[in-house]
């Protein structure tokens, strides 16, 4: 028998001889005999041992067997160990029901029987080790029980913590799923879809006439296929449908739908994702006017060149170019201040600052010009532009820019019912009113008196030519709001804008041109980051913020055709800084990304390096994205501001 197998079976007389009588019998036994001459020092062996058996005799000095074994059975620890008296004095009936109330398995009489003995102490040492046997099994069986329980727990917490992501990133990305059992047509929506359709999920029925009074009755028979089964190989359904919700709004969504198939492929479930794409919708008809906007624009500007062309005259061709060089210098410049704005406005001051720089190079103390804040509207701004080219030419040929004493003033005012601006030239040459308007003169005057419905007024003063403008204000003209929250435009707007990543920091890549994916991959890696994609697709696109573990990324915004703004919203959601790269103008970015920087393609490596800076590279943080918070990366500044 193996000594962790061995029990200690406890022998307590007064007698020696007894004693060695008693390991005789038990020595075939092969158990660990433990021998004690009297009760205390039995009770010192029982605190220092587990005792599988206790035999004791009854008569001893100072306690006898039947007084230990009422001390033993005090203790909780020995309620249940085996006691067996031997006695050759007490053996009357009596006497045996004593020994059993205090405590004792067996009464054993003397003389001994030696095969009597062992066979019950044989008895009870065994039931001692499997009773010992069955209580570390349960003990192991409670430690796997445990750590059983400690998996699901971590397990049940992932999912949790999944389904949380899952449901965050579908409430971020506008998108609801659903499931349909066909066998007995029940339906069920996660709240996402719930919120699509626009309805309450404590007091809408989930049937198919239900679901079907929701959905515009133009676009049901494309979703017949999504709710009838499908051959089990048939790939994922896919199409574009308007929602009706209750309370008449109408939404644009693009719903998808796949079958799942048992072990016999018959259909068990067919499950889908629902996306609002109204924003894209609506993105698309923005973009679709603002084509056709700068499509007007652009002829409106070609008819101006082609006036311009038509209506100069000069003596000579080389001053006939310059004159038309100039003139559509002028509304060159007036459409940059525009397009800066988004084709808002254009800020008055500048457009004066625009006009009068070449003269002001050698002595900027020759003009002056002061006024408050005014936006002035594109077709105002383009007439004044021309206006103010007039004025500064015919003051360079003739007027106070012709000599170094000259001196030019413009200062504007806005009125209560227009705006009105005055050119004041003072030091020149004395003026000489013309016998006829020339060109200029006439150009200033039908354009601001017809097409702006002002009033242009000339004097020629012996100081100097005085003009004076007056439009009428209206929504042409209205003091200059100083925007905050517009887009910044990496590498022009901005010198830098780094977001303070650390090396090995991962990038997601989304781009569907796949040679400048290629490139900007190069690139991020060569800065000494990971790139995680490139991804051309938004679907793919899509998977990847939602479930990878991501620092930072840099997103297409137009993808074949679709707007990456459901990527940007679950980017925003997980509060993961990013950027966006395009070819079209800021305008046409949705104006919920307003705080997103922008870089412009083509995409130059020194752009990715102002943005992308790694952490240990000495550059300080400068930029964060506002909404993120203090985000991932621990950034404190706020975009759209300097």
């Amino acid at each position: 028998m193996a000594s962790e197998d061995k029990v200690n079976i406890l022998l307590v007389d007064d007698q020696p001889a007894k004693l060695l009588s008693y390991e005789t019998i038990l020595a075939e036994l092969g158990e660990r005999l433990i021998k004690a001459a009297s009760a205390k020092e039995a009770l010192e062996h029982l605190l220092k041992h587990d005792i599988a058996v206790i035999l004791v005799d009854v008569c001893m000095p100072e306690l006898d067997g039947f007084q230990l074994a009422a001390m033993i059975r005090e203790h909780p620890r020995f309620q249940r160990t085996a006691i067996i008296f031997i006695s050759a004095i007490h053996l009357t009936d009596v006497d045996r029901l004593r020994a059993y109330e205090m405590g004792a398995v067996d009464y054993v009489p003397v003389p001994v029987i030696p095969e009597v003995l062992r066979a019950k102490v044989r008895i009870f040492a065994e039931l001692y080790r499997k009773t010992r046997q069955l209580e570390q099994l349960n003990q192991e069986l409670e430690r796997r029980v445990a750590e059983r329980t400690a998996e699901l727990e971590a397990s049940t917490a992932r999912l949790m913590q999944s389904e949380e992501r899952r449901s965050l990133a579908l409430a971020a990305g506008q998108m609801g799923s659903w499931e349909w059992d066909p066998v007995n047509g029940h339906f069920v929506w996660d709240d996402g879809q719930y919120r699509i359709f626009g309805v309450d999920p404590a007091s809408f029925d989930l049937t198919v006439d239900n679901i079907r009074a929701l959905i515009h009755p133009e676009d049901w028979k494309h979703l017949q296929n999504a709710i009838k089964p499908a051959a089990p190989n048939t790939p994922s359904f896919q199409s574009e449908f308007r929602v009706c919700r209750p309370n008449g709004e109408l939404r644009w969504c693009i719903g998808t739908a796949v079958a799942s198939v048992d072990a016999t492929d018959n259909i068990v479930r067919i499950s889908g994702v629902t996306v609002d794409i109204t924003d894209r919708k609506e993105a698309e008809e923005r973009q679709a006017l603002l084509a056709r906007e700068v499509d007007h624009r652009a002829r409106n500007a070609l008819a101006l060149v082609q006036s311009i062309v038509r209506l100069t005259r000069a003596d000579t061709i080389k001053s006939y170019v310059a004159a038309v060089d100039g003139r559509i210098g002028a509304l060159a410049r007036a459409h940059t201040l525009l397009a800066q704005s988004r084709w808002q406005g254009a800020d008055l001051a500048r457009l004066v600052d625009e006009e009068l720089a070449p003269y002001r190079a050698d002595a900027p103390e020759r003009i002056a010009a002061a006024g408050p804040d005014v936006s002035l509207e594109p077709r105002t701004a383009q007439t004044l532009a021309l206006a103010l080219h007039e004025l500064c030419t015919n003051a360079a040929k003739y007027g106070s820019l012709s000599v170094m004493s000259g001196r030019v003033e413009v200062n504007w005012e806005l009125q209560p019912h227009s705006l009105l601006l005055r050119w004041t030239e003072s030091g020149g040459p004395r003026p000489q009113a013309p016998a006829a308007p020339g060109f200029g003169i006439r150009m200033i005057s039908a354009s601001i008196e017809r097409q702006l419905a002002g009033e242009a007024a000339f004097h020629w003063r012996p100081e100097g030519l005085h003009c004076s403008v007056c439009v009428p204000r209206g929504d042409s003209i209205e003091p200059l709001a100083h925007r905050t929250g517009a887009h910044w435009t990496v590498g022009e707007d901005r010198s830098a804008l780094p977001l303070q990543l650390e090396t090995g920091n991962r990038v997601l890549l989304v781009e569907d041109e796949i040679l400048v994916a290629m490139m900007m991959k190069d690139i991020l890696t060569e800065l000494g980051f990971s790139v995680i994609g490139p991804f051309s697709r938004l679907a793919e696109a899509m998977v990847a913020a939602v479930h990878d573990n991501i620092d930072a990324g840099i997103i297409d915004v137009n993808l074949g055709g679709e707007f990456v703004y459901p990527v940007a919203d679950v980017l925003a959601a997980r509060e993961i800084p990013f950027v966006f790269i395009t070819g079209y103008g800021v305008e046409s970015i949705d104006s919920r990304f307003g705080y997103v920087p922008i870089v412009k393609k083509p995409v130059q490596r020194q752009v990715l390096q102002k943005i992308f800076i790694p952490a240990d590279s000495g550059e300080p943080a400068k930029f964060s994205q506002r909404r993120y918070g203090a985000g991932r990366l621990g950034r404190t500044a706020s975009a759209g501001q300097s």
